[in-house]
């Protein structure tokens, strides 16, 4: 029995991230739900254009240590691109306020965690539930490289071409990244000044958050500035703040990453909080 425990921990701690997506791709396009049974969960909201996939394995290896995970998909993703183009990022919170409130039948507390876009809407939906009891916040893009320019330039177009291809970086030791893979192709330039929108509504009343937060950057992230992690540090109301900066890996990079001590940290952190 402890061997099958243990063998169940490795398959998803310590395999190479492709390796496992080859693996699981009828899930690519699903969200997950792990039942725990400890009394506590924790939602993980993926980002923008992509799908819960990019949290699943974090979900695994929460769903090992008791907790209860749930893993939604966004609306307008998971199914084609077109679908986003008209979706409005109040839908999406409106959408996790039911999530959580489902999740509050189940479990005694809650924790939130997003990467990208998606800790965005964790910060947002912590200011309308404060039983929530801390905040994962992973590339959270506070503060994005060119954006005037991009939002200027979205904002022309828009109308002229309505979607546009996405352009990636080079990777960190790999051909591709599981990002890349799962994600659209190609994305809605209506919904991408959408996702600018939320972005300025999160910088807004961040004194508000008072629960625990954990934030995670990755210092050669190649949308968010460096100096993104430590303006939501300063403002958060939390008295409870702890940041984390991991290295050589791409902007949402929690699906990607094969040293799991972030996931250890983010376990810890749930843990003592």
């Amino acid at each position: 029995m402890v061997k099958n425990i243990i063998q169940s921990i490795k398959s998803v701690l310590f395999k190479d991230p492709l390796s496992l997506f080859e693996e699981e791709k009828a899930f690519v396009k699903q969200p997950f739900y792990f039942k725990g049974n400890n009394g506590k969960g924790v939602i993980l909201i993926h980002g923008w254009s992509s799908t819960a996939y990019e949290m699943r394995r974090l979900g695994q290896f929460l769903n090992e240590k008791g907790y209860t995970v749930y893993g939604p998909m966004l609306k307008g993703h998971g199914t084609k691109p077109e679908d986003l183009e008209n979706v409005k990022w109040e839908e999406w919170l409106n959408d996790l306020e039911k999530v959580c409130a489902e999740m509050e039948k189940e479990t005694d507390r809650i924790y939130v965690g997003g990467t990208s876009v998606g800790s965005c809407l964790a910060l947002l939906l912590a200011q309308k539930k404060k039983n929530i009891s801390g905040l994962i916040l992973m590339a959270t893009p506070f503060k994005i490289r060119l954006e005037k320019l991009m939002v200027f330039f979205a904002k022309l177009t828009v109308n002229i071409k309505p979607f546009n291809k996405k352009i990636y970086p080079p990777t960190f030791g790999s051909a591709t990244t599981i990002t890349r893979l799962i994600s659209y192709q190609k994305y809605s330039v209506k919904s991408a000044l959408e996702t600018f929108e939320l972005i300025q509504k999160t910088r807004k009343n961040l004194q508000q958050i008072t629960q625990p937060c954990f934030l995670i950057q990755s210092k050669s992230d190649h949308i968010v500035i460096p100096k993104s992690l430590e303006e939501i540090y300063n403002r958060l109301g939390s008295k409870i703040k702890r940041k984390k900066y991991v290295n050589k890996a791409y902007h949402t990079f929690i699906s990607d990453i094969k040293n799991e001590y972030v996931f250890e940290d983010i376990a810890e952190f749930i843990r003592n909080n």
